[in-house]
C-alpha cells in the first residue's frame, strides 16, 4: 500500500509541478472556454485526459507501445498550441452550440501523447517494481486529484475574472488563449531539435 501512496504522491507532483508547466498550460487552455455553469463537462474532460495519459503510460510500460522522445516532446507543446488556437477559432460560438464531442476526441489524443511525454521517466523508476499495476492506478490517482483541483481553480479564476471584473467570456478567452500561445511558442522552438 505504501507504493500506491507514493506513485499517488508522484502523479499529484506530476500535475502541480511548477517547472513542468506544460500539463498545468494544456488544462488551462482545455477548460478556458467552460464556465462554472459546465463544471461536469470540464471534469470529464480532465478525466479522459487522465485515463488517456495513463493508456499511454500502460502501453509503454508493459512495452506494447513506445514513442519517439523527442517527437513526443515536440508534439506536447503543439497539443497545447492547438488548444489554445481552437479557443481563438470556437471563441464566438455561443454556448448552445458548443460540442464537448469534438473536445473529448481532441483531449483523448492529446493525454495520449502527454502520457507517452511522461513515459520513459515513468519507466525508469518501474523498472525494479514487480507489480507494475499498483503504481499506475497510484499514478494516475494522484493525477486525477490534481487535475480535478486545477480545473476547479480554472473555473473559478473564470467565474472571478467574468463577474467581478466584467470581462466578458469572449474577450477573456481570446486574451488568456493568445497569452498561452505566446508562452507555449518557445517551448515549441525548444523542441524542435529533432
Amino acid at each position: 500500500m505504501q507504493e500506491f501512496w507514493f506513485y499517488m504522491k508522484m502523479g499529484l507532483n506530476h500535475v502541480l509541478d511548477l517547472g513542468a508547466y506544460d500539463h498545468m498550460l494544456f488544462l488551462l487552455a482545455l477548460i478556458l472556454p467552460f464556465s462554472l455553469k459546465h463544471w461536469k463537462k470540464a471534469i470529464l474532460l480532465a478525466t479522459m485526459f487522465t485515463i488517456a495519459h495513463c493508456v499511454s503510460l500502460y502501453l509503454s510500460v508493459y512495452g506494447i507501445l513506445v514513442m519517439n522522445v523527442l517527437l513526443i516532446e515536440f508534439l506536447i507543446p503543439l497539443t497545447i498550441l492547438a488548444t489554445s488556437l481552437f479557443n481563438l477559432i470556437f471563441a464566438t460560438s455561443s454556448e448552445e452550440n458548443k460540442s464537448v464531442l469534438l473536445h473529448l476526441l481532441a483531449t483523448v489524443f492529446f493525454g495520449l501523447i502527454h502520457g507517452f511525454g511522461f513515459s520513459n521517466y515513468f519507466n525508469m523508476l518501474m523498472s525494479e517494481e514487480d507489480d507494475k499495476l499498483t503504481p499506475l492506478l497510484g499514478f494516475a490517482g494522484g493525477i486525477e486529484i490534481s487535475q480535478i483541483l486545477l480545473v476547479l481553480s480554472v473555473l473559478l479564476l473564470n467565474y472571478v475574472m467574468i463577474s467581478f471584473f466584467k470581462i466578458t467570456s469572449k474577450i477573456y478567452v481570446v486574451i488568456t488563449s493568445i497569452l498561452i500561445i505566446l508562452v507555449t511558442i518557445p517551448m515549441l522552438i525548444t523542441a524542435f531539435s529533432w
